[in-house]
């Protein structure tokens, strides 16, 4: 048997009655079965003034999750929240692993992190929860690979800390009751779990047909399309003088055609660096094609709500629901930017237990055979995880 819960508050500069709120939501006697795993979002704020902490200490099981705002616990959409969906159950293990820091030897860390957690399991988890901060000098896909061939391709789901400040000084992940800056938190799920997972991208009409091929890439960071500079890829877009910023290309995420039969990934761009390249918020590969596209506001609410409404059809009895959309996504939004978790609250309602935050990039797979699972990172997509 396995159930889940949801706990929140809005306390943030009030531990004592953040805790008091918290546990007036869940009876620890009966709600509880065998095995418990918190996953939590909150504003980055419940962190640094301690409330994170109270919490989790009060809690009698681990509790693992990311930074992030705004969010939605289902009922209540706001900035200033805090929100663990709590999984429980007498027939599905769970298993943490704390990686060492990300800021160097990243993939070894991670196989080793996770081996060394997982040594006495002969099995692959049915699923894995993947949580890091965002660090402008790492690339989620180097995480992906690590972790996918860390547990032998198993489907692995999740998000990047975002904080929503400029300087991404407050992109944490959550243990317990720490937070770190440089570090993944692993969850491993052996047992009777049957997820299912989904992502919503960008509408066919929203992607040109222009399609250009990378010819030399590092990583994340594009050197050659077409066998020309970049620059002069973004100069025939006209996109030159945006390309400067960040925010001048927020809407206009790249579509990656891997050309291997497995569906197009979401890049946003990051930044042109001091020799002209262009740095993406994920590896581009060489010899990939890539299509540029434009998003929307309504083009966010759309491929949101028709994927919802899909999952309200083919899962009305799932346990829970956890999605992460891009942080990018509210950029399109605008003044409006609590739409997207707003109108996803109102369409589950009372039906299934919710927690949807903002991420900044996303873990889910693509592909899933009973032997592989086409893991990827994502940005400007909407990713989640029926239970």
């Amino acid at each position: 048997m396995t159930k889940t819960l949801i706990l929140s508050t809005m306390e943030m500069d009030n531990p004592s009655a953040a805790v008091e709120e918290i546990l007036s939501q869940i009876d620890l006697e009966k709600d509880l079965l065998t095995n418990s795993i918190g996953i939590i979002s909150c504003h980055h704020e419940f962190a640094t003034l301690g409330a994170i902490k109270d919490i989790c200490n009060a809690l009698p099981f681990d509790v693992v999750g990311i930074v992030a705002s705004p969010l939605t616990d289902g009922t209540t959409a706001d900035v200033f929240l805090l929100s663990i969906l709590v999984i429980t159950s007498d027939d599905v293990e769970f298993i943490i692993a704390e990686t060492p820091s990300l800021l160097s030897d990243i993939e070894e860390g991670i196989i080793q992190s996770y081996k060394k957690a997982n040594s006495h399991k002969n099995e692959k988890p049915t699923m894995v929860f993947a949580y890091a901060p965002f660090m402008i000098q790492n690339s989620g896909d180097t995480y992906v690979k690590a972790l996918t061939d860390a547990t032998n391709n198993a489907p692995i789901f999740g998000s990047l800390a975002m904080d929503f400040s400029e300087d991404f000084a407050n992109c944490y992940t959550i243990f317990n009751d720490k937070h770190y800056a440089d570090k993944m938190i692993v969850i491993s799920a052996y047992g009777n779990l049957h997820p299912k997972f989904h992502v919503a991208n960008i509408s066919p009409e929203k992607i040109s047909d222009q399609k250009a091929l990378v010819t030399k890439s590092n990583g994340h960071a594009v050197i050659e399309v077409n066998n020309r500079p970049v620059r002069d890829y973004f100069e025939s877009l006209g996109l030159l003088k945006a390309s400067e910023t960040f925010s001048a290309m927020s809407n206009i995420p790249f579509l990656v055609d891997y050309k291997d039969g497995t569906p197009m990934v979401s890049k946003i761009f990051v930044n042109l660096t001091s020799e002209g390249h262009a740095l993406f918020a994920g590896a581009i590969p060489e010899n990939s094609d890539i299509f540029v596209a434009r998003t929307d506001k309504a083009d966010v609410l759309a491929t949101t709500g028709q994927l919802i409404d899909q999952i309200l059809e083919d899962a009305p009895n799932a346990l829970a629901i956890l999605a992460y959309p891009c942080v990018v996504r509210t950029l399109a939004l605008g003044s409006d930017y609590l739409g997207e978790l707003e109108m996803v609250s109102q369409k589950v309602t009372d039906k299934i237990p919710l927690l949807m935050s903002y991420s900044g990039g996303e873990f889910c797979p693509t592909q899933i055979t009973d032997e592989v699972a086409i893991n990827r990172f994502h940005n400007n997509a909407f990713v989640v995880c029926v239970l």
